[in-house]
């Protein structure tokens, strides 16, 4: 599962339920395990983790990420402005965005926002990247993530991604004889 977090940050924090002024509640411990309901009191799904800011939401069928600001405690659960059904659509939707995104000519960037390469080849199995170097380095299709910006995320840096490839270069090469 994918968590999902840029794409329905705004869309959370606008549908939000809102709440009372801050002055008038005591602020209410979010909990892994709690339940999260749509205005009606339906179900929407579970906190899952607490990372931050954020909450690991899921809903049975997807997990996302979004922001603690997205959410009102009441009576012991949290409070969201959609549906079940409305946020595995987004979810979905922002999926495939994603998806759509990690296309041959995109930018990659590294996890500290440095441009690594540009996708050369995106098979089923994995993708091409070619570095700046002339290089090449081939990931599996799901270590890398697309972005609304069109760009493509990889979990390494630039120096990691330079390392790796270095040393398989260094193990392909062959051995020095000496003479």
């Amino acid at each position: 599962m994918r968590y999902i977090l840029s794409t329905l940050t705004g869309l959370a924090v606008a549908l939000a339920v809102p709440t009372a002024p801050a002055a008038a509640q005591a602020p209410a411990a979010i909990t892994v395990g709690m339940q999260v309901t749509d205005a009606s009191g339906a179900p929407v799904g579970t906190v899952k983790a607490i990372q931050g800011n954020d909450l690991l939401i899921t809903t049975g069928k997807h997990e996302a990420l979004l922001p603690k600001a997205s959410f009102t405690p009441a009576d012991g659960k949290l409070l969201f402005g959609m549906t079940q059904a409305q946020l595995n659509t987004e979810i979905e939707k922002a999926g495939a965005a994603a998806d759509a995104a990690i296309v041959a000519g995109a930018t990659v960037k590294g996890s500290d926002g440095a441009i690594i390469g540009t996708i050369e080849v995106v098979a089923a199995d994995g993708v091409t990247i070619a570095l700046p170097s002339g290089k090449k380095v081939q990931v599996a299709k799901s270590s890398v993530r697309g972005n609304s910006d069109g760009s493509v995320t990889i979990g390494l840096s630039v120096a990691q991604i330079e390392a790796q490839v270095g040393a398989s270069s260094a193990a392909a090469a062959p051995a020095p004889t000496g003479k």
